[in-house]
Order: C-alpha cells, then sequence, then structure tokens
C-alpha cells in the first residue's frame, strides 16, 4: 500500500474509526484504482494505519466483499476483486438501464439552477488538460444529471455500480476517446434536458455508454495482438 493511501486512509479514518468509515476509504480508494486488482488486504496492517482494533477492519472487508470490491481467497485472505472484460461489459449493461431510468425521472424535475450548474461544469471539464481528470469531470456531470429524479436508492445502486466499472474503465476509455466526442454528447445530453426532450435524451445516453463498451472491446483486440505479436 503506497504512500499516498497511507496518508488518504489516516485522514479518513484515525482513533475509533468504525466499519463504515474504513469501509468508505478502501472503496474509494479500490474504485480510483489505487488499490490495484489482486492487492492483498492484511487487516493488521489496515487496523495499524487507520487506528483501530481488526475488528473494524474485519467488518469492513466483510461489507466490501459483499458490494463486489473484495474478495477472501484460501490462504491469502482479501484480496481487491479482479473482473474479466466480460464482466466490465455486463456491468455497463447495468449501467445503461439504471442511468436511463434515473434520466427520465430527473428530466421532469430539472430546475434551472440545476441544469446552469450542469453548463458550468462541463465548462471546467472542457478547460482540464489533463485526461487524468476527464473521468472525474465525466462522473461529476453524469451525476448532477441524475440526482433530480428525487430516488436516493437508485441513486446509490448507480454509484455503487460506476465504482465498480470506473476503476477498469476511467483511464483507458478517457485517453482512447479524449474529451471532445464525449464532451459534445454532454452539451447535447444538457440540451435535450433543458427543453425536455426526454426520449431524446435517454437515447443519446445509452449510445453514449454503448460507446464506452466498444472502446473497451477495441483496447482488449489490440492488446490482445499486442501479446501474438
Amino acid at each position: 500500500m503506497g504512500v499516498g493511501i497511507a496518508a488518504k486512509i489516516r485522514s479518513t479514518g484515525g482513533h475509533g474509526s468504525t466499519p463504515d468509515s474504513v469501509r468508505d476509504a478502501l472503496r474509494l480508494a479500490i474504485s480510483s484504482g489505487e488499490l490495484a486488482p489482486g492487492l492483498q488486504l492484511r487487516q493488521d496492517e489496515l487496523a495499524e494505519r487507520f487506528g483501530t482494533s481488526r475488528i473494524p477492519v474485519r467488518e469492513a472487508l466483510r461489507q466490501l466483499e459483499a458490494e463486489g470490491f473484495v474478495t477472501f481467497l484460501p490462504n491469502r485472505g482479501a484480496v481487491v476483486s479482479d473482473m474479466s472484460i466480460d464482466e466490465v461489459i455486463e456491468l455497463l449493461e447495468i449501467r445503461i438501464a439504471l442511468e436511463c431510468h434515473a434520466l427520465r425521472l430527473a428530466i421532469p424535475a430539472m430546475s434551472e439552477i440545476d441544469l446552469d450548474e450542469a453548463r458550468k461544469l462541463l465548462s471546467s471539464y472542457d478547460k482540464a488538460p489533463d485526461p487524468e481528470q476527464w473521468g472525474t469531470f465525466n462522473w461529476r456531470f453524469h451525476k448532477m444529471l441524475y440526482a433530480p429524479c428525487n430516488s436516493p436508492r437508485l441513486l446509490a445502486m448507480i454509484d455503487a455500480n460506476y465504482g465498480h466499472v470506473s476503476r477498469f474503465t476511467r483511464a483507458l476509455v478517457s485517453r482512447a476517446t479524449g474529451k471532445e466526442r464525449p464532451q459534445r454528447e454532454h452539451y447535447q445530453l444538457l440540451e435535450f434536458s433543458r427543453d425536455g426532450e426526454v426520449e431524446k435524451a435517454v437515447r443519446l445516453l445509452r449510445d453514449h455508454i454503448v460507446q464506452t463498451q466498444k472502446t473497451l472491446r477495441s483496447a482488449q483486440r489490440h492488446a490482445l495482438r499486442g501479446t501474438e505479436g
């Protein structure tokens, strides 16, 4: 576990950390890719970094196992879960179902304030030069679009699903697609939302996520050709 991770965990944890705070810090580190798939998560080391006993750490790891972020292996204990490309593609199918439903509910409830804040975020996204930031801006925009749906459980499911997907797609897709096309589609989504064009917006959102699936498949084919060479 790197120094940056240790510092983040210490700042989130501290003495008397609860299972929830340990879980949330670890989930964030896994979702961002800072804790790589296959990395062993030693309970004694985590307990020391959080300044707590092993009991909250063990409970947090069990919760993360239930969410799919952690796998318990014989003779190794807890490790960060890995996924095949097919599993990531399946999660993107789930993302389409959840987010299209959220957008359909959100558009009729959007206010001018919601729309203006989303446009300001896209403007900041335009100015971001670092591909490492693009994934963060992209997801903040999508969350802004869905927030007015006023369905906390649906939004929590969207967040959890994206947490799994993003650690395998964020850097790869941002570099492969750039930001010109995604941003063009983001602005169009915003205009459809402003005009109350629900079905057009939902159709565009679906195509937007399908493009991520195509990019991943393409990257997989290129990687396989590279190993054959």
